[in-house]
């Protein structure tokens, strides 16, 4: 990552005490040059996630089973899934043409998986073990609070 991360969690924070999940979505669209699509799914009825907020092109994905595709998995086995090339990955539920690879990061309450935050990138191997980790804080602060 090249952004300054302190500042980056800084704004975050402001918008978690806001509950603003839209303006997260933006930030990291708009301050990460990789993140070319940033969503953030919730879970429904335990057995599908919905799209919320977003940045980037409409998707049609806005409505997926638990279990099918990266965001899917990702929920289904409560684990950051990161995936380098997506036209590798036969669970790939694509949204563009233009998107080269992916990273799911879980939401919990608890132990109960409730949303994730999904980003694609238009670059190969695009996001490494620090889009991870911060990613991972990130979900974890929007926990603390929905």
């Amino acid at each position: 990552m090249k952004i300054d991360e302190d500042e980056l969690m800084g704004k975050i924070q402001e918008f978690i005490k806001n509950k603003d999940l839209e303006s997260i979505c933006e930030i990291l669209h708009d301050d990460i040059e990789h993140y070319d699509w940033v969503g953030i799914y919730m879970v429904e009825n335990d057995d599908r996630l919905v799209l919320g907020p977003f940045e980037g092109k409409k998707t049609i994905h806005t409505n997926i089973p638990i279990g099918k595709g990266i965001c899917g998995l990702a929920a289904a086995r409560s684990e950051t899934i990161l995936v380098d090339d997506v036209s590798k990955e036969d669970e790939y539920l694509s949204c563009s043409p233009d998107v080269k690879s992916e990273i799911v990061v879980p939401i919990f309450k608890g132990e109960r998986v409730v949303g994730e935050i999904d980003i694609d990138s238009n670059r190969e191997c695009a996001f490494d073990q620090d889009d991870k980790r911060i990613l991972e804080s990130i979900a974890e602060m929007i926990g603390g609070v929905i």
